[in-house]
């Protein structure tokens, strides 16, 4: 790749060639790699940790209907339990389940062997190294693509195209200026250990611990299971999820010394992008994919189905574009289009979610007791009879925008992303 040589005698360093690099090597950048080098091309990965996977930054589930959809054939060592949905408990303890299969993952290990099965395919993997700074290259005024310099023993990079995987980090945005910092949520987790459970993953519509969030317990194999919430209240975090663990069921579990206090078993999480997609996704020779996109899902904030069909549509377009011969941002538009046309409204959802936490807890818990025990099942003379059931019991929730809100549970359903 020739580029336009700078107004300097000084020699740069040799660079190191690909036509994709990928930045990040979490389930987006490792799908988004797997995907480009069964193209074909040649691809390298950068992860700025030293080991992929760690630390942990989700609940770890995913949906059948998500392997289905990505064409995975999940191996049994990244499994750790398989679920039968999802239970929502409302305020005064009612709950409503949502039938749909799924898995919970050891999320470092599914990270990994996503990682190892695109190196299989040819593509190279090169941990601790982070990227600090990109440059154009033009060549007759031409789009060419990026020299990428970093910490790391392999930059500078040259590469065709960028995929950036880096998470809510997002690093082209921040170092290109092609987004403002998004709106995040706050995520926290502990793994608690001889947890009972039904196969179900509960999800705690509770504001008194969670403001404008959630609480979870997500369960694994070995009576293990990730106890945590999101909440927009990033301050508090941490105490209101000990204030959660110590004031139910999960206090019991070990009564000598609870086992979320245990040196060594610290809360992990991270923070949610919670604005929904960026303005700009794509640009000369760059996608960005997963958080760094801004995709999550907005009522339980789930991101790992998102992040991996948006790689495979970044590794589409990136495969159509490099055989063409023009990376520009006209010829990677196809890339926001297959997005677009994919994946659910945000901004209806996430008036939805507005609408929910505008209510208060009886009001919640009175539109809780209008859904059917299996919410799978409702169609539209189910959602009929729900409206039915509230306009006898609680008219006034008519004033309070509740079919926004109970659309909302509808559009957090595996097959509009939700998990």
């Amino acid at each position: 790749m020739k580029r336009v040589p700078p107004p300097s005698t000084v020699m740069e360093a040799a660079a190191t060639e690909c036509d994709v690099l990928v930045i990040g090597a979490g389930p987006g950048g490792g799908s988004a790699a797997l995907h480009a080098a069964r193209r074909g091309l040649k691809v390298a990965i950068i992860e700025d940790h030293d080991e992929i996977g760690t630390p942990v930054h989700c609940g770890e589930c995913i949906s059948d209907i998500a392997v289905n959809n990505l064409n995975l054939e999940l191996p049994d060592e990244v499994i750790s339990r398989h679920v039968d949905g999802i239970r929502v408990l409302f305020p005064d303890g009612t709950a409503k389940k949502l039938s749909e299969p799924g898995y919970v993952l050891e999320k470092h290990l599914f990270e990994q062997w996503l990682a190892e099965e695109a190196v299989a395919n040819g593509a190279a993997l090169h941990l601790s190294h982070k990227l600090t700074g990109m440059e154009r290259i033009d060549v007759d005024g031409k789009f060419m693509g990026w020299r990428c310099e970093g910490k790391g023993d392999m930059f500078p990079f040259e590469t065709k195209i960028v995929i950036d995987a880096s998470g809510v980090a997002g690093v082209c945005s921040k170092l290109l200026a092609l987004n403002p910092r998004p709106k995040v949520i706050a995520g926290m987790q502990y793994e608690l250990q001889q947890v009972p459970t039904d196969g179900y993953l509960d999800f705690y519509i509770w504001p008194e611990y969670a403001e404008k969030g959630y609480l979870w317990m997500i369960p694994k194999c070995d009576g293990r299971a990730n106890v945590g919430l999101v909440t927009e209240d990033r301050t508090r975090a941490k105490k209101a999820l000990d204030e959660f663990i110590d004031n139910t069921h999960f206090k019991e579990l070990d009564q000598v010394l609870p086992p979320w206090k245990e040196k060594g078993n610290p809360a992990f999480g991270g923070t949610i992008p919670i604005s929904g997609p960026h303005e700009v996704t794509h640009a000369d020779g760059i996608m960005l994919v997963g958080d760094a996109a801004g995709f999550t899902s907005p009522l339980f904030e789930g991101g790992s189905h998102l992040a991996l069909k948006s790689a495979s549509f970044a590794a589409q377009t990136a495969a159509e574009a490099i055989e063409s011969g023009d990376t520009s941002a006209d010829n990677l538009a196809i890339y926001h289009t297959r997005w677009k046309n994919e994946f659910p409204p945000y901004e209806k959802i996430l008036r939805g979610k507005t609408a929910l936490y505008s209510l208060s807890d009886d009001d919640m818990s009175a539109m809780g007791g209008c859904f059917p025990e299996e919410m799978s099942a409702m169609g539209i003379s189910g959602k009929a009879m729900v409206g039915v059931r509230l306009l006898f019991r609680r008219p006034s929730l008519y004033f309070k925008r509740i079919i926004p809100a109970m659309l909302a549970f509808g559009y957090s359903r595996a097959k509009h992303y939700g998990w």
